[in-house]
């Protein structure tokens, strides 16, 4: 375990360890406004430790962005006193906290837009789903941005980044995966423009850049991650070619000196695990391409967090479903101690039941076990 638990550079911030809150939408924040609620707060702190990175889920930039009911946002001055409690909380424990920022795009609902039809980069067939108040249902038809309208969408992910860092955020995180608005730009099965952020992959990550960028005006580079999911099946994205497609992505990221770079395995799909058992793929062939830190998520276990930290494929590790119930996860996986159940139905909504309530492992009992441990060396 010793490299999981050596500390590293990540952009302007020197972490204690490498484990990692993942980004998870948990839909507890207060309504009708997308408040981030007190729950919200307990949860988030209760995770932080000392040197530990935790990224927030993600806040949609506007109220037209969302795709969730329940879901985090951050656009509005009402917000803020929620997103402050939160980083508080973290910063209390000597925590750090970026917050990842999202726009949906085609995975959405005009109920939870205020009415306005969803946007893609093109029309394509589409079979997602959106929450609302009658539960997952059908997203609504979405339509092509028109090239006009691309500014004021970059503007909106600036705006929400300078809020953040209002908010007391120590960086953001560009969501540019799970098939939301940037990955849909990204890749060629949901990207069939024929102007500039069309056709050539040089075209298809302007998006990209052009988000990006406006969060490094307000940041600078070395406060800024960006998470991809190269081959991901969340959202219904496609590529004709991904590993060509996310190589260069990763080489365009390099070039921005970023904070870190953040990689969704394909063997899981949002809280779901497809292939069980599958070797990560992803950051092993995007190593080569990206020199800055990598973060490897997308079912790890301790074993395997371990394995791909020492082979040097990945530097840090983001848990989500075992960092929902083991508040203090760096701590257990450092001392191989019993990890507690996540409770899935908890997962997409609900009160603090499985989601604040879960306790740290017992100081007496993590004293047996080191005292258990250190008599199995010495006999």
């Amino acid at each position: 375990m010793a490299k999981l638990f050596n500390p590293i550079q990540l952009g302007a911030y020197a972490l204690s360890h490498r484990v990692v809150l993942a980004p998870m939408t948990r839909l507890r924040t207060i309504q009708p406004d997308d408040i981030p609620s007190p729950m919200m707060a307990d949860f988030y702190g209760q995770r932080a430790s000392q040197g530990g990175l935790e990224i927030v889920e993600a806040a949609s930039v506007s109220a037209t962005a969302r795709s969730y009911l329940g879901a985090a946002s951050i656009f509005h001055d009402g917000q803020m006193e929620g997103w402050k409690a939160i980083t508080r909380a973290v910063h209390a424990k000597g925590g750090l906290v970026f917050l990842q920022l999202i726009h949906g795009g085609r995975q959405s609902h005009v109920e939870v837009t205020g009415g306005f039809e969803p946007v893609a980069p093109s029309v394509v067939p589409f079979d997602g789903i959106a929450l609302t108040k009658d539960g997952f249902v059908p997203a609504s038809p979405h339509r092509a941005l028109g090239i006009e309208e691309i500014p004021g969408i970059i503007e909106e992910f600036r705006a929400a980044a300078q809020r953040a860092k209002d908010a007391g955020f120590d960086g953001v995180e560009l969501h540019a995966a799970n098939g939301y608005l940037v990955d849909q730009f990204i890749q060629d099965g949901t990207n069939r423009r024929t102007d500039a952020y069309g056709g050539p992959v040089e075209n298809r990550v302007r998006f990209l850049r052009e988000t990006l960028e406006a969060l490094i005006s307000v940041w600078g580079a070395e406060r800024v991650g960006v998470r991809i999911s190269p081959s991901g099946e969340w959202g219904g994205v496609s590529d004709s070619n991904p590993e060509a497609t996310f190589k260069h992505v990763a080489r365009v990221l390099d070039t921005y000196k970023i904070a870190y770079l953040h990689v969704i395995e394909p063997r899981v799909k949002g809280d779901d695990t497809l292939h069980e058992g599958h070797p990560p793929v992803a950051v092993k062939y995007l190593r080569e391409h990206f020199s800055g830190p990598i973060i490897a998520a997308g079912g790890f276990d301790r074993e395997s967090a371990h394995a791909i930290v020492e082979s040097g494929d990945a530097d840090l590790v983001a848990f989500g479903r075992h960092f929902s119930s083991n508040p203090d996860l760096p701590y257990r996986l450092q001392h191989a101690l019993p990890l507690t159940p996540y409770v899935r139905a908890a997962f997409w909504g609900g009160s603090q039941a499985h989601y604040s309530d879960f306790r740290a492992y017992d100081a007496s009992q993590a004293t047996q076990n080191d005292a258990t441990a250190d008599e199995a060396e010495t006999a």
